[in-house]
């Protein structure tokens, strides 16, 4: 029983030390990736890599518009539109709903 109680004693506190190491650890890695993200290195690149997405977008639409014609449903093509027209002011609503 005393062998018993001492593994117990052991268990909780073991389990206390490591949670509250663990919430530091975390918040420290949760610190460091907020710093990470407000990089305006990383902001930059970022930016830059939507950019480029959306203009590689349009000319896949282009390409695949060409080849498929008129069987792209209108709602698409009036979403790809918009979608490129407003990326070109530095606007996105992607996901969001028009309703």
């Amino acid at each position: 029983m005393r062998y018993r109680l001492t593994f117990i004693a052991g268990l909780a506190l073991g389990y206390v030390i490591g949670t509250r190491a663990g919430r530091e650890r975390y918040e420290q890695m949760k610190k460091s990736a907020r710093r990470f993200a407000e990089n305006p290195a990383v902001r930059n690149t970022a930016e830059s890599a939507a950019q480029s997405g959306r203009d590689l977008a349009g000319k896949a639409y282009h390409a695949v518009s060409e080849k498929v014609g008129e069987k792209v449903p209108a709602p698409v093509a009036d979403r790809v539109r918009s979608l490129r027209d407003r990326g070109r002011n530095g606007e996105d609503d992607w996901g969001t709903s028009n309703t």
